[in-house]
């Protein structure tokens, strides 16, 4: 049985349809509705960092990297400017070009002008020339392993004020914990990675404390909640970041420890952070002149 109260009011029934999270007969299925929860409990959070920039500049440009089907930017659109208000620009950001070409031509025919949509990676979109100087928010929903941190040098690069991450799969560090086990379960700490499911969870989780150090040493006020219960996705953590433009060296120096601790060093570009190099080479000495 559908569950009405799952979709919201301010959603338009039609583009749900378009997006086909509704069926043609406007209902939803067990899987729509973890996406269209999962969704809209994103919007929820983006929402009110909208309208803050709304109340200070005519338009609000978000980027939406790794956007697949966009089913966030277009939901945004539809709230935010519906009948073509021009309150926000959304660009979707991703190297599928049929997934490109199915958004543009779906924005066209839902009027939405102020969508653009760019095939592009985003490690490499701000050099890219095809997006406008000033980015005011950067999101990124379920973009996959190291998408989600193309997607923060990606707002680093454009110095967006607001970032909003979902991240998702992180594979790549888990995978040089799990290279590095034998060697690192010299120390006891190593414990908390010798099985192979914690190895996978505890470097999914270590990724994401990474990042939120990464943040924090780039001037962003950082914080971590969830997204939905964790019945509606095992993905659930959401990184919210404001830039208060105070870089911090304490982050910096702790990503550069935690760093070096885990066994990650071959992480330092991934991770960069203003003075990297010299905090670095300043806790080298330190360990060399150790008692």
């Amino acid at each position: 049985m559908q569950e009405k109260h799952a979709i919201p009011t301010e959603s338009s029934v039609a583009l749900l349809k378009e997006l086909h999270i509704l069926t043609r007969d406007g209902r939803l299925n067990q899987d729509s509705r973890r996406k269209l929860k999962q969704v809209n409990h994103l919007i929820g959070f983006i929402g009110p960092l909208i309208n803050e920039i709304k109340s200070k500049q005519a338009e609000v440009r978000l980027a939406d990297i790794g956007a697949g089907k966009s089913y966030l930017g277009f939901l945004l659109y539809d709230r935010f400017a519906r009948n073509g208000a021009g309150a926000i620009a959304v660009h979707g950001i991703e190297t599928r070009a049929e997934l490109v070409e199915r958004s543009v031509a779906l924005a066209a025919r839902l009027g939405f002008g102020g969508m653009r949509f760019h095939r592009l990676d985003a490690a490499s979109a701000h050099e890219a020339g095809e997006l406008p100087a000033r980015i005011d928010i950067v999101t990124a929903l379920h973009a996959c392993d190291t998408a989600t941190d193309d997607a923060i040098r990606f707002a680093l690069q454009c110095k967006a004020p607001l970032i909003v991450l979902a991240p998702c799969c992180q594979a790549e560090v888990a995978a040089l914990l799990r290279r590095n086990k034998q060697k690192a379960l010299a120390d006891p700490l190593a414990e908390l990675w010798r099985h192979p499911l914690h190895t996978r969870e505890f470097g999914s989780h270590v990724t994401n404390v990474l990042r939120c150090l990464q943040l924090q040493a780039h001037g962003y006020e950082v914080s971590v909640t969830e997204l939905v219960g964790w019945e509606h996705s095992m993905k659930n953590e959401l990184i919210v970041a404001r830039q208060e433009n105070r870089p911090g060296r304490v982050p910096a120096e702790r990503l550069q420890a935690l760093l070096s601790q885990l066994g990650l060093e071959g992480l330092r570009e991934r991770f960069f952070i203003p003075g990297g190099d010299a905090i670095q080479n300043a806790n080298q000495t330190q360990g060399a002149h150790a008692p």
